[in-house]
């Protein structure tokens, strides 16, 4: 038995292949276009790993993806690939349709063909698994609920809205086709091998290299954070035992306002990595407020805990030490990754 992993070179997909291969012996092939934000340095320790099927490749592609899927005949998809950062969204919406919504359609179609020519005890077990964003909610105000399942759909960045369409593209392949479809709806995941242009890897970063830690606006933003780990974990079971055709929400349960978290990673260097005067905090400083700032996002993710058995393991506390330790031991990753594209988009987004 064989699984598919789209954007498996990527934040959240290289940390899904890593912990998938430690558990299980099931093969993975790994398809990644390898944008900026997919690297193959994150993968390095599955180099002689033949369980590991590496293709360079786009979602887009609907050739190449019904050659991988004759070729090697998986049980399931997973699909994380995408282009995700609402910052260059704005800067260029482009990819995002391009990517997110003519990717993910040309991926069902694909997946849909080879679906129908499976035999009917192996239709009747594959599954599609689609990974999508909270933000396709919309924002919250400090009173209200988090986000469940039934939330309507209020997307206001180009990212959360072509994932918005991404995942009504799913859910209308298995109400209309009966493609056997999962999709889950995360917070803010937070890691190893995270690409550092989002908030917590680039303040641990410029943290560590004496450069201003930017927050938008007042930084008042609030966020649920989920340790990427745990949200492996909660795609592994959405996957074994989801209902088809259900949205799972996955959440931290851990709301904390953008200033709060800078202001924990900076302790959490003064104690581990102090400077020889003073503390990190003394280099946060406040840039203008991106377009559309979204205020509050939070997930609740009580049905997949009542319904699958599954809750994070990680606290706020606990996964933000073992993300600051990382990023401190893991020095030659970060050198490989910030290349000349990156300290441009750096430049671009926050000035130099």
């Amino acid at each position: 038995m064989t699984i598919l992993v789209t954007g498996g070179a990527g934040f959240i997909g290289a940390n899904f292949v890593l912990d998938w291969l430690a558990q299980h012996d099931e093969p993975i092939v790994n398809l990644d276009k390898l944008t900026y934000a997919g690297n193959l340095d994150s993968l390095k320790s599955l180099k002689d790993d033949a369980r590991h099927i590496f293709v360079q490749g786009d979602i887009g592609d609907k050739a190449l993806v019904s050659q991988l899927l004759a070729q090697y005949q998986p049980r399931a998809i997973v699909n994380f690939a995408a282009e995700s950062h609402v910052d260059r969204s704005i800067k260029s919406p482009t990819n995002f349709i391009d990517t997110n919504i003519i990717g993910t359609f040309n991926l069902l179609e694909a997946v849909r063909a080879y679906w129908l020519s499976l035999d009917q005890p192996l239709q009747t077990s594959f599954r599609f698994l689609h990974v999508s964003t909270d933000e396709v909610y919309g924002s919250l105000l400090p009173q209200d609920p988090a986000f469940a399942e039934t939330n309507q759909y209020q997307p206001n960045s180009p990212y959360s809205a072509s994932k918005a369409a991404s995942d009504h593209l799913v859910r209308a392949w298995h109400h209309t086709y009966g493609l056997p479809v999962l999709t889950t709806n995360c917070s803010n995941n937070y890691g190893p091998y995270h690409f550092p242009e989002k908030l917590i890897p680039l303040v641990i970063l410029n943290a560590l290299a004496g450069k201003p830690l930017p927050i938008y606006g007042d930084g008042q933003q609030i966020r649920d954070w989920l340790y990427v780990k745990d949200h492996c974990a909660a795609i592994r079971c959405v996957l074994a035992n989801g209902r088809v055709g259900e949205t799972y929400n996955v959440g931290g349960w851990n709301e904390k306002a953008n200033l709060e978290v800078v202001k924990t990673i900076c302790a959490l260097l003064d104690e581990l990595q102090p400077k020889t005067l003073g503390s990190y905090t003394e280099q946060i400083s406040f840039v203008q407020d991106r377009a559309g700032h979204d205020r509050r996002y939070a997930i609740d993710a009580r049905k997949l805990e009542q319904e699958l058995g599954w809750k994070p393991e990680e606290t706020f506390e606990t996964g933000i030490r073992k993300t600051v330790l990382w990023y401190l031991n893991n020095q030659d990753w970060v050198k490989n990754v910030t290349t000349g594209e990156y300290r441009q988009w750096l430049n671009l987004q926050y000035g130099a």
